[in-house]
């Protein structure tokens, strides 16, 4: 007997209908002779109807209380859920983060799991029940409620495939896998078979929607065989897992693009040893994430320092370095929030050379202007004009020939010879 741990998103189970389908898709794993573990997202737009609610009443909320909220929406998913595998006479029962044994450390609204004791999931399924697991929470050590930030679901479940020692980990979304591109955007964009933990990770973390980072981080530290397919239709989806030679042969394995960047740049900063480490340190010390830095070269002793963060953490940023502008005695703090990341991400970059070149000439020659530079071993990354995004993806896709194949020409059909006269 295998077991499945597969998690539904917020599309999969947006209403009744939605919930009466994933309830029979998750009823045929059961039949097929598996146990299965569910964790599912907040209804549709639950979170952000319940976030824009909560910012009516109080434009900067208390974050304890934000993660109380923003849970609810996971726990009446899977009660719902539970309600309709009881109608299909499946047994199953619902569970909280808390009640599923998951702790998290004590940062709310980016709690990160540290521990899982999954023996009443255990005893659930020994007893034949179906377990529906609220994602995107734990308990803190003040015995809190804590949210694992946007996505924090795909992390739910793979963390609780680890625990349980899962056969597979199945993502279960609106799309049919992962794309070369965000196929909205790109409307040629192809379903990829397989990727590696690596490119995924990079994908995640370079703002495609369709993992989140620490759940493919998860997946890989703990060997869980990941598949993301469609909770819509039932077909091959794509299998995310450890690289191979072959897969070196795709230099670029995916285009992403992240609308939801922000560019500060502290002005007029004394070139001096240890000042950049103050400026992030002090970042840190508040829990923010800090993505893209470029240092200009120094002039008359002092240097402009920018870095990108996510734009939700525009104001939590103001607050947390102003007081070190005066400290520092920099020249003052702007910020930018009309900017965007947009990557190329593939193995193959280990072994090709030219793959940077390529992008910047392609973006010159669309007149798109490259403000920031990064790079890992299999990623580049540049920050450009927000607006300029969707063309820039469209045009390094085309470039990199990452579209659907072209359809084979049918041969022409032979002519049949003419009949000889007698």
């Amino acid at each position: 007997m295998a077991l499945y741990v597969q998690k539904y998103g917020g599309s999969s189970v947006a209403d009744a209908e939605c919930m009466r389908r994933v309830a029979q898709r998750i009823d045929d794993t059961r039949r097929a002779g598996n146990q299965v573990v569910v964790v599912v997202s907040a209804m549709g737009d639950t979170t952000d109807d319940l976030i824009a609610l909560a910012k009516q009443v109080n434009p900067e909320p208390n974050e304890r209380e934000m993660d109380s909220l923003m849970a609810t929406g996971e726990m009446a998913s899977s009660a719902i859920l539970s309600m309709a595998l009881h109608a299909r006479g499946v047994p199953a029962i619902s569970m909280t983060g808390h009640q599923a044994g998951i702790r998290v450390d004590g940062t709310h609204l980016k709690a990160k799991i540290e521990a899982i004791d999954p023996k009443r999931i255990r005893k659930h399924l020994d007893q034949g029940q179906v377990v529906v697991v609220a994602g995107f929470q734990g308990t803190n050590p003040a015995e809190d409620i804590a949210t694992l930030g946007r996505g924090g679901s795909d992390t739910t479940a793979v963390a609780l495939a680890a625990a349980l020692k899962a056969d597979r980990c199945q993502i279960l979304k609106d799309v049919d896998g992962v794309f070369t591109a965000n196929p909205r955007t790109v409307p040629s964009a192809r379903k990829l078979d397989e990727i590696a933990y690596e490119e995924m990770l990079e994908l995640a973390s370079a703002g495609s929607e369709v993992l989140q980072s620490r759940a493919v981080e998860f997946a890989k530290n703990y060997g869980v065989v990941l598949e993301v397919l469609s909770s819509f239709e039932v077909k091959p989806g794509t299998l995310v897992r450890e690289e191979d030679k072959e897969m070196e042969q795709m230099i670029i394995r995916g285009i992403a693009a992240d609308k939801n960047q922000a560019k500060a740049t502290l002005l007029g900063v004394p070139d001096t040893p240890g000042v950049a480490a103050r400026i992030f340190k002090t970042l840190a010390a508040a829990n923010i994430n800090v993505d893209m830095i470029v240092q200009n070269v120094s002039a008359a002793g002092v240097t402009d320092v920018s870095f990108t963060v996510a734009k939700d953490d525009i104001n939590k940023t103001k607050r947390t370095i102003e007081p070190l502008v005066k400290q520092i005695k920099a020249a003052g703090l702007n910020f930018d929030g009309d900017i965007a990341k947009v990557s190329l991400v593939g193995v193959g970059m280990k072994s090709h050379s030219g793959v940077a070149y390529k992008m910047f000439d392609v973006l010159a020659g669309n007149q798109i202007n490259i403000e920031m530079i990064s790079t890992s071993e299999i990623k580049i990354s540049v920050a450009i004009r927000a607006q300029d995004a969707d063309q820039a993806v469209r045009a390094l896709h085309d470039a990199f020939g990452m579209g659907k194949p072209a359809p084979k020409k049918k041969a022409p059909a032979k002519k049949k010879p003419a009949a000889k006269k007698k």
